[in-house]
């Protein structure tokens, strides 16, 4: 696929313009990130704002080791203001009657403790959340908005919703930026460590995270979305 370097860095300043305008009209905003390859766009755009928008995360605790040092590195080299979110049941206390951890028996209750829960606090406290998901990467995302409500009165922005693979990779090219340590090794989408598998050649992106099962979504993008889009 040919990419248009052109139009792709005026849809990069767009982005940034954007972000700023958020942030100049007095408007709390935030991020949230993944901190996978398909991140670095946003993280670097973030970067070059000039603005205070800190960047959160959720550390469930399951997280694969190369992904927190993978953040580590990315706060270090672009200068962001990262923050750890952790949840607040224990890992003990997310055990099934059977003593199996939520994520093998109920998985949908573990991402909402370890991921939905941490960051709602935050819909409360601002105004502007922005969220890098992509249309090309499930169907639910494929119809979201630009722009969309989320609960609380908080705005989500997508600014990457019309980015595809290509895309990220010829941006990242340009601005040197590193790709996921795992990446190399087969993983494309890479969430938690128990629900996260390698892909083969011919799969989906999101056919990585929770094989097997009818899931794609851990509710970030789907029980703190709100009904109504801009």
């Amino acid at each position: 696929m040919l990419i248009d370097k052109e139009e792709l860095e005026t849809q990069a300043d767009f982005i940034v313009s954007r972000l700023q305008g958020y942030a100049d009209a007095g408007n709390k905003v935030f991020a949230s990130c993944s901190f996978q390859t398909q991140s670095l766009p946003l993280l670097h755009m973030i970067s070059r704002t000039g603005r205070d928008i800190p960047v959160y995360y959720t550390n469930t605790g399951f997280l694969f080791p190369e992904t927190i040092a993978f953040a580590d590195q990315l706060t270090e080299q672009l200068g962001l203001r990262v923050i750890g979110l952790q949840p607040d049941t224990a890992k003990l206390r997310q055990m099934d009657r059977q003593g199996r951890f939520l994520y093998t028996s109920d998985p949908d209750h573990c991402c909402h403790l370890n991921k939905v829960l941490p960051l709602q606090p935050l819909l409360i406290e601002n105004d502007i959340w922005v969220n890098g998901i992509r249309a090309d990467q499930s169907d639910v995302r494929a119809q979201m908005a630009e722009e969309e409500m989320a609960q609380h009165g908080c705005l989500r922005y997508h600014p990457m919703l019309a980015w595809n693979a290509p895309m990220i990779y010829y941006y990242r090219k340009q601005y040197g930026l590193p790709e996921h340590p795992l990446e190399v090794q087969g993983y494309r989408s890479i969430g938690c460590e128990p629900c996260t598998r390698k892909l083969f050649d011919q799969d989906l992106e999101r056919n990585s995270r929770w094989s097997g099962l009818n899931k794609t979504e851990c509710g970030l993008n789907t029980t703190l979305v709100g009904n109504n889009s801009i």
